[in-house]
């Protein structure tokens, strides 16, 4: 067990494989820094690997509500709020990662794609420490982000894909009508 690991994802929108990903990165450190990508527009820009990530229609949540949403999450899997902490990740810019993260960290990560095989890259050319948690074929990920939107607005369930706790914050902040209306537009 290490002492500080860092993990990160955009969690737009959080489900249960997020849990999962985020649980099995607890449960290798003393202390977890959760690195929320994408926090703002001026700390995203498009990566060839992955394009689609900087889109609107994949990001209707704002770091706020996914810093509420990752916290409620983590408490309601059984976590003290001493466990981890959360803060903005800019993925794209490695060099402001030691703005924001503690860099003799372990990074972990997991890797489904070129995406996940180019964050590791990265890590490594920076001669971060890193950990994959698993890697797996892209038809083999599980649940996305992007298949649980789609899910809210084609009206298919979802519910069950999602922790308890998020929700309740997508019905209390508005996001499934949000949602629709990035879709129509």
């Amino acid at each position: 067990m290490v002492g500080t690991g860092v993990i990160h994802g955009r969690f737009q929108i959080l489900h249960n494989d997020h849990l999962k990903y985020l649980l099995a990165g607890k449960a290798r450190c003393e202390h977890l820094i959760v690195g929320i990508t994408n926090p703002d527009p001026t700390l995203t820009k498009e990566d060839p690997a992955d394009l689609q990530r900087t889109y609107l229609i994949a990001n209707p949540l704002n770091y706020y509500e996914r810093y509420i949403m990752v916290q409620k999450a983590l408490h309601e899997a059984g976590l003290g709020s001493t466990d981890y902490s959360i803060v903005p990740f800019p993925i794209n810019f490695p060099e402001l990662y030691k703005y924001y993260v503690p860099i003799d960290g372990t990074f972990f990560l997991t890797i489904y794609d070129d995406w996940g095989r180019r964050k590791l890259e990265q890590f490594k050319a920076m001669g971060l420490k890193t950990e994959v948690l698993w890697e797996k074929p892209v038809h083999e990920k599980g649940l996305s982000g992007t298949d649980i939107r789609r899910r809210i607005v084609s009206g298919v369930a979802w519910k069950h894909l999602i922790p308890p706790s998020t929700h309740m914050l997508l019905r209390k902040w508005g996001v499934l009508k949000r949602l629709r209306e990035i879709y129509t537009s």
